[in-house]
């Protein structure tokens, strides 16, 4: 077996189902092995998985195990020389795995991999190359100094600035929303620290591979990730759990720095908590009292691209649920420049949705055309007419 795919999955089955679609398509040649673990979700993907999804390996949970333990599950229950973890909000390109493989294939030193995340914007997401969280880069990081001077090789070494996103490079931290890790790699440097509920977990093993004498890669291939560190940020249980992350991480790895030099460390993370959790307190309190500052909200537009049929069946979608919409009847062969060919029309005042038929553009053509002109205004969708849903990052409609 070449590749085991792990995917851990709690209440996200509509994303679920497109990125195994995808992933169908960019294994597809492959000698490939996908197993989802669920955590337990109250939205069917069991269910729906077990009817639609055979030839997946599925692990159903009792209950919430969390990433890391989850994930160590399915590395367990495969095979492959490599694994991929992989997180369900995603879509990869049809070209995305195989490029991984390859680059893996020819750099024999190389433990782990990640890959171009883009947001749903199509602006690269900076978490796609990491350093080290070590004491000094951290509270650069907490201090707000690297994002004062993102370019700064000193202040800016957590997101690893200064690379160039359209070459393979060596990072320190490969994200959890795409690893892939080379099996022998982790015979020896250890599965998942499952101490690491949620967060943290994938800089604990990128640290461990690259101490066991391994590189970490970034190779240019993209894919999406819908959620990323946005993730309910805005949650206290967030705040908990990341900063909890931050403090195992430290003891782990630099438990035996000196009492000077831990203890304003292990201050920074709790100050920089208790601030997080007290913005948060006061902005639920002010809007309990009607204090909230109100922010208008952009106007909507979704842009249809796709078959004769497909546009028929957005139509009827698009009027149930409301939604402003302008229709092109089109595919890549026709019109291969897609939503950049009216994105001069769009306005800086809406918000502009492209959804695509992923029957009539590769899911590689829709993150290239994002990523060749990204827009903070302009988002990613698309609309799968075996399912006939439309997929946002905001909105899942069928």
């Amino acid at each position: 077996m070449k590749l085991s795919v792990i995917i851990v999955s709690y209440n996200v089955k509509h994303y679920l189902r497109q990125c195994l679609d995808s992933l169908k398509r960019a294994v597809k040649g492959i000698d490939a092995e996908i197993c989802v673990i669920d955590n337990h979700s109250k939205d069917d993907t069991v269910e729906w998985l077990r009817l639609n999804e055979p030839e997946v390996k599925l692990i159903a949970c009792s209950h919430n195990n969390g990433f890391a333990k989850a994930n160590n599950m399915g590395i367990r229950q495969t095979s492959g020389e490599y694994v991929l973890l992989l997180n369900p909000d995603t879509f990869v390109g049809e070209d995305t795995v195989k490029a991984c493989i390859s680059f893996m294939d020819e750099h024999a030193e190389a433990g782990g991999l990640g890959v171009r995340m883009l947001k749903s914007d199509g602006i690269s997401a900076m978490e796609s190359r990491r350093g080290l969280p070590t004491p000094m880069t951290s509270l650069y990081k907490m201090c707000g100094l690297c994002e004062m001077f993102p370019k700064s090789k000193r202040f800016g070494r957590y997101y690893m600035c200064g690379m160039a996103w359209d070459e393979p490079g060596r990072i320190e931290v490969i994200s959890g929303a795409f690893l892939m890790a080379r099996r022998a790699a982790l015979d020896k440097a250890g599965l998942l620290d499952e101490d690491f509920f949620m967060y943290g977990e994938d800089i604990d093993l990128s640290y461990r591979l690259l101490k066991n004498g391994y590189e970490n890669w970034y190779i240019p291939a993209k894919i999406l990730h819908y959620k990323g560190e946005s993730t309910q940020k805005s949650s206290f249980r967030y705040v908990h759990v990341f900063y909890e992350a931050m403090l195992i991480f430290f003891r782990k790895h630099y438990g035996h720095l000196s009492f000077w030099l831990s203890i304003p460390i292990k201050a920074a993370i709790y100050m920089k908590a208790t601030l997080a959790l007290v913005k948060m307190s006061s902005e639920n309190i002010r809007k309990m009292l009607g204090f909230s500052t109100r922010v208008k909200k952009k106007k909507s537009v979704y842009i249809f691209l796709g078959s004769k049929t497909s546009i028929s069946r957005c139509r009827e979608l698009a009027y149930k649920s409301g939604l402003k919409a302008e229709y092109l009847e089109c595919d890549e062969t026709s019109n291969p420049n897609g939503h950049l060919s009216i994105i001069g029309e769009i306005g800086n005042d809406v918000s502009a949705y492209a959804v695509y038929d992923i029957n009539s553009y590769k899911y590689a053509t829709v993150l290239d055309l994002f990523s060749r002109s990204p827009k903070e205004n302009v988002f990613i969708g698309t609309y799968d007419p075996v399912s006939n849903t439309i997929i946002t990052d905001k909105d899942i409609i069928y």
